[in-house]
């Protein structure tokens, strides 16, 4: 019992320190900007406008890592994959693979709840043309790190596209010396330092699922696949 709430005080004190930060002057004046400007459809909504967080089960098997929140989708309604179309089909997939308790993500108090899994990005502010500059990513790694550190029963991580793929081998060339060549490809398979799998996956995004890259079965079919690997 005492050893869960120390998880948890850890986890609260991680977050309090991501929500703060304010060490990437670049991104911090994006965020501002697209609050304040905001989408016309949102235009009578309050924007989070901070650094996102992750979200999920902190002792889960799994982590799901996309490369930073979307403008109108994370950085609006303050909770990661939350709000926009690439949430919307993530869900319906992580549902019926029976990951989170409901196929709809759209804002932080609708009760999504996410089973032996915790999702989290690599960057924690959306970059212009969701392009990231080194000395960025570089700097949310620490939290990137903490993260990892925190998931006490992580054995596997997701990565939702090949710029959160390139992020996390990144991450493991800098933090762990990891010198494998790996190449992004959906559906395939690494180990990484600590026994830890790494897969591959399309990024759910509308364009991906448009020109029918992705679809509903294969996702469900690979998260499915991915539970059976934790």
């Amino acid at each position: 019992m005492q050893i869960k709430t120390n998880k948890k005080i850890d986890f609260e004190k991680l977050n309090k320190n991501i929500i703060e930060c304010n060490k990437c002057s670049r991104l911090v004046q994006f965020r501002k900007k697209i609050s304040t400007e905001k989408r016309k459809q949102f235009i009578n909504e309050k924007y989070w406008g901070k650094p996102i967080t992750g979200f999920g089960d902190q002792n889960g098997k799994i982590l799901f890592v996309g490369l930073a929140p979307a403008a109108h989708g994370g950085t609006r309604t303050g909770r990661v994959f939350t709000g926009d179309r690439s949430s919307d089909f993530l869900y319906k997939c992580l549902h019926k693979a029976n990951i989170s308790n409901q196929s709809k993500s759209e804002h932080k108090n609708d009760g999504l709840k996410l089973k032996n899994a915790y999702i989290t990005t690599a960057l924690k502010c959306v970059p212009p043309g969701d392009k990231p500059q080194k000395n960025e990513l570089d700097n949310c790694f620490n939290f990137f790190n903490s993260e990892i550190s925190s998931l006490k029963n992580l054995k596997v991580i997701v990565a939702l596209g090949k710029i959160a793929f390139d992020a996390c081998k990144y991450f493991y060339k800098s933090k762990h010396n990891f010198t494998k060549k790996i190449n992004f490809a959906h559906d395939k398979i690494y180990k990484l330092p600590g026994n830890i799998i790494l897969v591959g996956c399309y990024h759910p995004s509308p364009r991906n699922v448009n020109t029918g890259r992705i679809n509903e079965k294969k996702m469900t079919n690979l998260f499915k696949k991915v539970l059976k690997l934790s």
